[in-house]
Order: C-alpha cells, then structure tokens, then sequence
C-alpha cells in the first residue's frame, strides 16, 4: 500500500528500469534492500543525478513485495509512505517536514498538520519561527500517534526523498520516529548522511562505463529512434558517457540530445566544452529538468564560503591539494584556515571526490567532478573573479614547474616525475588558459616557462607529442625574442628532431644567435646536443659525434635546464662503437666519471647503456650481458613511496637495454651496425633520440 504517490517523478522510476531493474544497478539494489532487511535506518547519499531516488524507489518496491513474513531477505511493508522533502529553491520554515509527513500519514484533512504541509512547502520562511515551532509539537505527537496505529505487527517503510535543505530537521524526525514507533523504517535520499548512530550508509556512484553506455542506448531508442550506435558513432557513444563521467542523469538528458544534434561525435564535442547545458521538459521535479538545476540546488544549500571555495576550485582541471586550494581560493571574505573545511563539506556532498583516505600520509587530495566544475566556472565568471583565480593557478603551477625542475636536477628525478604526473591536468590548463586571445601577456610567458622547465618530462618520460602541441600553441605567442623564447625554441627542435629533421634544424637556427649573443655556453651546447641528435637520425654517425663532443666539452657541470655533459658523453660513446670502438669505451667511462653524474639517475643509465653497447660491439657479449642486467636492476630497484602508483621511470634508457639484450641473447651474429633510425614521423627514437 502505497501513500502520498502522486507525485510523478517518483511513480515513473520503475517505468525508467530495464528487465533486471534500474541499468547498472543491480548491486547497489541489492545491498539497499539488505540494508532495509537489516537496519532500521538507510541514507542513499551521492552527488547530484546519481539517481539516489530511483534506486530508493525500486528498492522499496522490491523490498515490498515479500510474503509477508520477510520471505528472501525482505520485510513486506504494510505501508510504504512516500514523502518529497520540501525545499530545493531557497531556506524552509522550521517544522516543514514534520508537516509533510503528518500530511502525508494522516492526510490532508488531517488537521494542523495538513494545513501545516501546505502553508510550509514553499520556498520562504513563516514569520514566526517561534510559533512554527510550537504548531510542530503537537503535528509531531500525532504523527507519532498515528503510525504506532498504522504499523501494527508489521513494518512500515518511510521514505523521505530529497532531504538536503531540511537535513537537520530530518535527523531529529527520524531520531524521534525510531525512539517512540517500533515497527517504522526511514529510507533517506540525501547528498550527506545524516550523521545518526543507528544509520547505515549507501554511498551511490557513477554507472560503470558500460552500465552508461547501455543507458545511453536505452535512453536514446525512445529519444531518436534512427539512431544506430555503429562504427564512429559507438566510440562517440563511448566518449560522451566518459565526458559525463557516468551520472545517470546527464546520460539520460545528452540522449535527449540526439534528435537535435548532427550526430553523436557532435554531441560528445559540445559536452566537451560544458555540459550544464543540458536539459529536458519531462522530468517532473524541477531539478532534474537540466543539469545546471540538478548541480544548482546543492549550490543554494551551501554557505557563502563554500559557494565561493567551489566557485574558485573549477579553475583546476584535475587533481588538487588542500594547500593549493587554499593559496588559490582564499581572499574575499574566505580565510585560508576555512578552506580545509570547505573542501571537506563540499567532498561530502559529493560536489569533490576525495581521492585519498582518511588519515593518511599524503594531506588530501580532491577533484571536482566535470559538472560541478562547468557549474562553478559560471558563478566564477558572474561574479568577475575568473581573471583573478586564473592568474593564481598559473602562477602556481608556474612555481611547481620550478621546483619539479630543482627535484631533477637535484637527484631526485623519480620525485620530480611523480610531481609532474599528479599534477599534469592542471599543466595542461595552463597551457589552455594561456592559449586563450584574452590572455595576458604575462601568462603566456608563464605558461611558456613551465613547457620549457618541464624538458624533463617531454623528452626523458615520452612525452614528446604533448610537449610539442603545448610548445606550438604558445610559441606563436610569444613576442619577445628573449632567452626563455630561445629556450623554448631549442625544446621544440629537440622533440621535433626525430621524425621532422627540417622543423629542428630551422628552430635551431633560430636559437643560435640568441645564445651566441647572450653568451650562454649551457644553450650553445644543448644546440650542439639536438643537433647531433639530428645527424644520428639522419644515420650520419660521424657528424653526430663531432657535435655531442662539442657539447660535452660546452655545457656546464651542473647546469640547470637541459641534459647534463655525461648525456652529451653517453651519446657519444653510442655513436663512435661502430666505427671507433676504443674511443667509444673511453667516452663512456668519461661520462660516468663526470661530475655529479651519481645524482644524476637518468644519465647514470644512460652511460651505463653505452658502456654494455659498446662491449657488445666489441665482442664482449657475457660483458654486455652482465652490464645490461645490473642497469636494470637498479632502475627496477627504485620503488616508489608504499600506496602510490609507480612513475614511468625513464622509459627510452629501459627500451634501449631490452633490445640490446635482446640483441645479445638472439640466436644469430651481432648486428653488424648500430640499428637504423625510425623513419616514422610520428614515432620518436627511443634508442637514442633522448639522449
């Protein structure tokens, strides 16, 4: 038996299911009705259109339709009470979900209280707080009254949808029903638990990949019948449930999309420019006729702090840190010690996910999801304070590209790499906001000194085509015919020299006179360095060694912001094995011998590859072997921190002594020559481009 029901939204959740019940939620449905089985209290919390109210509503009618003796688990309700929490557009009078409730037990005609309910629903407070609350006393007693006659010897299911903006008063309700009715059960949806002893949480997440994917489809047979998921359009299918990050109520709205869009890739390229945009007139709660609603009705619950700690965080593009956050968000009526707490409250709100445990080593870690942050960048932008927060977040990461590149040239390379990687979202958009025709002049040379500190990471950690897409998009940018432009140009032509020899040799020619005139000896010597690389390339081996002796014998020991002379040295010794093997063996053993080269693990292996390349040339194949094997085993011996992923630790310098042992241990004669350069454009050398 069903109560207070009409409400259309909550009567058409089951029409929204497929044969086995809500898409994707199988599991999640399962462990509901256990919890209903089991405790007398369940919240369903989660982030905006998670479908938290689906999943209760489906769950109760399962749960519902026992024997009657709680035959597989579930209780057979005598009464399923359906109450829609007031609020979702503003403040709500003290006493109002008291009110609805009553209402929806008792009635409408069920005295104060019905007259109650419908005084109260609306948005703005009664005058008299006091005399709301006086009226709530006795609506609360009967209320009470009223249930303890309709439980009788079976359970009844009181489920309480939506109950954010009365999230407090909700709690001391459901205290006192679980106090004084005995046979009463409270299914909550809410964004928050509500923080109750007895309560057991079912914290709701996004539709796996394919569970979206089979919601799209479902969603878009009634919305454009003709369309058919094949070929391109099923990988655009794919891309538009990732963009949406799986939230079952966004999928379903960009399915409604289909009949006014060209085709699915064009609708995954408009959601990948913002998605608030989305909206349908059907559902019939307000908030999820768009997303923007949906997202917005959390916003209208949040504190001025909050509002504004959120507004600011849609800035970054990944993942962030409380300290970061607190240096970019604080200002304007919100205290740095404020914004911890912020982050925390908006996490359990489902606006952040916290990315790490609770306690932890690490301080934490958030991301916003994607539709919160297109929501927050709107407020950012109404309240004129884009600009600002902008120009924090690449001065910020500005100084992280510093200090990434003080890590790695202080030996701790593998510390300097896990910096980079956590934070190469937030990289990307300061590459973005400096690409912008508005963007200041000094953001784009902010911009352009974080690619170019960042050399390490393109070239070492192949990440060549990225670094090259970021260097082409602000190269053009840059007026100045300064050093740092230099710098930049001299980066662009060493990760262009593998597969685009010409592009190379013009930017160096370009960088040339620059480092001539400022007399830069660690510049002309990384020119000399890429343009060995150039002729190695091209297979002129001779020329290739006359410019990486140049340039160890130019850079400085110690010079920051490129490769150190024993990288210089090490290339030198790959490329005289073929024709000098002696001098080749005394180049590598220079280049281990050179100064701070044992803080230095990237050219440590890098000569310790061109050692065992060149006793394999030599014929000293069990040398090579052995040499090969210990280099191996001491980049496999740096492990990272307990409970964080492992870092690309210098991938090229590790292709290169698998093919050399691959080499050794063929059955079949030494190569007679160095192995051949690619001759694919788009594929960088790993042997020996990087070095």
């Amino acid at each position: 038996m069903w109560a207070y029901a009409e409400d259309t939204e909550w009567a058409s959740a089951a029409g929204r299911c497929g044969p086995d019940g809500l898409i994707g939620r199988r599991e999640e449905t399962g462990s509901l009705r256990d919890g209903l089985a089991r405790h007398r209290l369940v919240t369903v919390t989660g982030a905006a259109g998670v479908g938290k109210s689906a999943l209760a509503a489906v769950a109760a009618v399962a749960a519902g339709g026992g024997t009657g003796d709680g035959a597989a688990g579930a209780p057979a309700w005598t009464r399923v009470i359906y109450v829609r929490c007031p609020g979702g557009g503003g403040p709500v009078a003290v006493g109002a979900l008291a009110a609805r409730v009553s209402e929806a037990v008792l009635g409408p005609r069920g005295g104060a209280a019905g007259a109650g309910a419908r005084r109260t629903a609306g948005a703005m407070p009664v005058p008299d707080a006091r005399g709301a609350r006086t009226k709530a006393r006795p609506a609360l007693a009967d209320l009470v009254v009223a249930l303890r006659g309709t439980a009788g010897r079976r359970a009844v299911l009181l489920l309480l949808d939506d109950a954010d903006a009365v999230r407090t008063e909700c709690a001391g309700l459901v205290q006192r029903l679980l106090m004084d009715v005995p046979g009463v059960r409270v299914l909550v949806t809410c964004r928050q638990a509500l923080g109750l002893g007895e309560e057991r949480v079912l914290r709701l997440a996004p539709l796996a990949p394919e569970a979206a994917v089979e919601l799209f489809l479902a969603r878009a047979r009634d919305a454009a019948p003709r369309f058919r998921a094949e070929g391109a359009e099923s990988v655009a299918v794919a891309r538009i449930c990732r963009v949406l990050e799986g939230v079952p109520l966004a999928v379903e709205l960009a399915a409604g999309q289909l009949e006014a869009e060209s085709s699915a890739r064009a609708l995954a390229d408009r959601l990948e420019q913002g998605q608030c945009w989305l909206a349908a007139p059907g559902p019939a709660l307000r908030r999820h006729r768009s997303l923007r609603s949906a997202v917005g009705a959390e916003y209208l619950l949040c504190e001025r702090p909050e509002r504004a700690v959120w507004s600011r965080s849609s800035v970054f593009q990944g993942v962030f840190t409380e300290p970061t956050a607190a240096y970019l968000c604080a200002g304007a009526g919100v205290a740095p010690h404020q914004v911890p707490a912020c982050l925390a409250r908006l996490a359990a709100a489902g606006v952040l996910e916290n990315l790490d445990e609770p306690g932890g080593l690490r301080p934490p870690r958030y991301r916003m999801t994607r539709a919160a942050r297109d929501f927050g960048a709107e407020r950012l932008c109404a309240a004129g304070e884009f600009d600002v927060a902008v120009e924090r977040h690449v001065l910020h990461h500005r100084r992280l590209a510093e200090v990434a590149e003080h890590l790695w040239h202080a030996g701790d390379q593998r510390q300097a790499a896990r910096l980079v990687r956590d934070n190469a979202a937030e990289v990307r958009a300061v590459v973005e906001y400096a690409s912008r025709p508005e963007a200041p002049a000094a953001q784009v040379t902010a911009a352009l000194a974080t690619v170019a500190d960042l050399w390490f990471w393109w070239t070492v950690h192949d990440h060549g085509e990225e670094g090259r897409a970021h260097l082409a998009r602000l190269l053009p940018r840059a007026t100045a015919d300064d050093h740092l432009t230099a710098r930049a140009r001299w980066l662009a032509a060493w990760l262009h020299a593998p597969g685009d020899p010409a592009t190379a040799r013009t930017l160096l020619g370009q960088v040339w006179p620059v480092a001539v005139l400022a007399g830069d000896d660690a510049l002309i010597g990384w020119v000399a360095h890429v343009q060995g690389v150039v002729a190695w390339e091209g297979g002129d081996a001779r020329t290739a060694a006359e410019c990486f002796r140049q340039a160890a014998d130019t850079v400085p020991a110690f010079a920051p912001g490129g490769p150190a002379p024993a990288v210089s040295l090490a290339a030198l010794a790959v490329a005289q094995a073929r024709t000098s093997p002696g001098a080749a063996g005394r180049s590598a053993r220079r280049a281990l011998s050179s100064p701070g080269v044992r803080d230095d693990a990237w050219a440590t292996a890098l000569a310790r590859y061109a050692r065992a390349y060149t006793d394999h040339r030599q014929g000293h194949t069990a040398r090579a072997w052995h040499r090969a094997h210990r280099t191996l085993a001491t980049l496999d011996a740096r492990v990272p921190l307990p409970g964080t992923p492992d870092s690309p630790d210098i991938p090229s310098v590790r292709a290169s002594l698998h093919r050399l042992l691959a080499d050794i241990e063929a059955p079949r004669p030494p190569r007679a020559a160095v192995p051949a350069p690619r001759t694919d454009p788009t594929m960088p050398s790993r042997t020996s481009s990087r070095m």
